[in-house]
């Protein structure tokens, strides 16, 4: 597997972890924004597995614009109905609006970006491992 592939898809485990780590030990709202930051870093992580050649400014907007898509559509109630029946559906799309989490979404994706185009320059230039 290429390297930046590797990289993301370790970042992305370590990122679960963080995840089920804060809603375990942290108090409500402390945990709930957290969790909302790392699911935009999870999303941004498996973007880059899917597209480990793609600038970091790609990758965050893919992530916020996906994490934004989620929320939003708990508007319509959808998210909610599937939740009631899957907990992997709750965890994945949730199941009531909060304008917030708009807010911890982005923070999530600049935090992403910011690991990305650092971590970058020490992996170096993709190589051709990385296409596809």
């Amino acid at each position: 597997m290429p390297r930046r592939r590797l990289a993301a898809l370790a970042a992305a485990v370590v990122v679960v972890a963080a995840g089920l780590a804060v809603r375990a030990l942290l108090p409500g709202a402390v945990a709930k924004y957290a969790g909302d930051l790392l699911y935009t870093v999870l999303v941004y992580a498996l973007v880059v597995v899917a597209a480990p050649r793609a600038r970091p400014f790609v990758v965050a907007a893919v992530a916020l614009g996906v994490s934004w898509l989620v929320e939003f559509a708990q508007l319509t109630g959808v998210p909610a109905e599937l939740s009631a029946h899957s907990t992997p559906a709750r965890l994945v799309l949730g199941t009531t609006f909060n304008a917030p989490d708009l807010f911890w979404y982005a923070v999530g994706a600049a935090a992403g970006y910011a690991v990305h185009s650092i971590r970058g320059k020490y992996l170096g230039p993709p190589d051709s491992r990385d296409a596809g």
